[in-house]
This record gives C-alpha cells, sequence and structure tokens, in this order.
C-alpha cells in the first residue's frame, strides 16, 4: 500500500487497484483576538478613561474564555493635562485580529485603516456579519430596535487622535455630562463614508445622549498580543 496526498487529502492506493481518499484534520479555528463589547460600562461615555476601558475589556474576554490576551479598548485621546494625545491604533498591537467565530477580520494595522491606496480600495472586513461581541452575537444596527451601531472610538479614520482642539472624547473617556465622541458604525450603514471607526460626533456624553444618536456606549476591543 503506498500513500499521496492530493488536494488536501492522503491517497491510499490499497491492492493497487482500490483507492481511498483519507481527509486530513482541518485547522483549529482562530483564536478570538478582536470583539465588540456586548455591554457598555453604563455610564455614558465616561468609561473610567482609557485604564477603565481597558479593564472592560479584559473582564468581558475573561468571562468568554479569552482572558489569557491583553486587551485594549480601541480609543484614542487628546493632549490634556501635560500628557500627549493617545492614538487608537498604537494600542492594539499588530494583528492579524480574528472575532469570536475564527473569522479574520483584519491581517494588520495598515489592513484595518487603508493606510495605502490599495488597501483603502479593499477595505478591511469589518461589517455587521463579522463585528460581533466577545459572545459571538451580531451587535444591533440600522433597521434594529433599538439601533446600537455608534460605536465610541474618539479617532479619525486612520485611527489616530483629533488635533483641532475640540473634544471629541467626553473629555478623555471621564464625562458623562459636557463634550461629545466621536463615533463609528460597525454595519457600515448611515452617515458620511460609512466607516467602521469615524463616521459623527455623538450629541453628548451621557447615556441617555449616546443612546439618541444610535448607541448604546460599545466599544471596540483588540487583543494587543
Amino acid at each position: 500500500m503506498s500513500q499521496k496526498r492530493v488536494l488536501g487529502a492522503s491517497l491510499l492506493l490499497v491492492s493497487g487497484s482500490c483507492l481511498v481518499f483519507a481527509q486530513q484534520p482541518k485547522a483549529p479555528p482562530q483564536p478570538m483576538t478582536f470583539f465588540v463589547t456586548s455591554v457598555g460600562i453604563g455610564n455614558g461615555a465616561n468609561l473610567g478613561g482609557l485604564a477603565g476601558a481597558d479593564k472592560h475589556c479584559q473582564q468581558l474576554a475573561t468571562a468568554a474564555g479569552a482572558g489569557n490576551r491583553t486587551w485594549r479598548a480601541y480609543l484614542s485621546t487628546s493632549a490634556a493635562g501635560g500628557q500627549s494625545a493617545v492614538n487608537a491604533r498604537d494600542r492594539i498591537g499588530q494583528g492579524p485580529w480574528h472575532n469570536a467565530k475564527g473569522g479574520r477580520v483584519a491581517q494588520g494595522l495598515a489592513d484595518l485603516h487603508g493606510d495605502t491606496l490599495e488597501l483603502a480600495r479593499l477595505g478591511n472586513t469589518l461589517t455587521r456579519v463579522t463585528a460581533l461581541t466577545e459572545k459571538g452575537e451580531p451587535v444591533k444596527g440600522a433597521g434594529d430596535t433599538p439601533n446600537q451601531h455608534d460605536i465610541l472610538t474618539g479617532s479619525q479614520t486612520d485611527g489616530r487622535a483629533y488635533t483641532d482642539g475640540a473634544d471629541h472624547t467626553c473629555k478623555n473617556w471621564t464625562s458623562s455630562g459636557e463634550g461629545t465622541a466621536q463615533v463609528g458604525h460597525h454595519d457600515r450603514t448611515g452617515g458620511p463614508g460609512t466607516s467602521w471607526n469615524a463616521v459623527h460626533a455623538s450629541r453628548g456624553c451621557s447615556q441617555e445622549n449616546l443612546v439618541s444618536t444610535g448607541g448604546a456606549g460599545l466599544f471596540y476591543c483588540f487583543a494587543a498580543n
């Protein structure tokens, strides 16, 4: 009996004539390294700063069995109080990133943000179908009740903080009152450019204001390692 490989399967030659195909085992699914939070922190855009947002990502990931990775919230902050601005894209590692179902959403930072004309044309794979929660569930979007497609980012489309002096981060994620937050649409529906990370500003920073513009205080989490 001899063996040959044909298109991913083992072709066994038995007794010189009988052919038997033995299918090779499938590769295990990729581990989850990206998700949309299934719930917000509950205090509008006051997330307790970047540290509080990261903690929320870590807690949700741990509950989903993925706490062995270092999770970071995809959020930018503005320069303030002697502290430099922080770019969301600089916080999340190098990729690749996969959702809870093992589907790849981006190979790396350039792919995620469309850093070249070709990558911008192709785009990442983030859509309503792939932007899943840590539980592997879809997030309500345009056409659902309630619509929750506003995802907090505080970022420009390239994943960097704004430099115009305006508040795009609800006072660096510490305000549930004054200010506004830049949001993207996880379902890539509605608004100019239908960007996943930068479409429009929220009406305000309270939970009520986030909800009124189509959100729930949700944000993206990425495994940085």
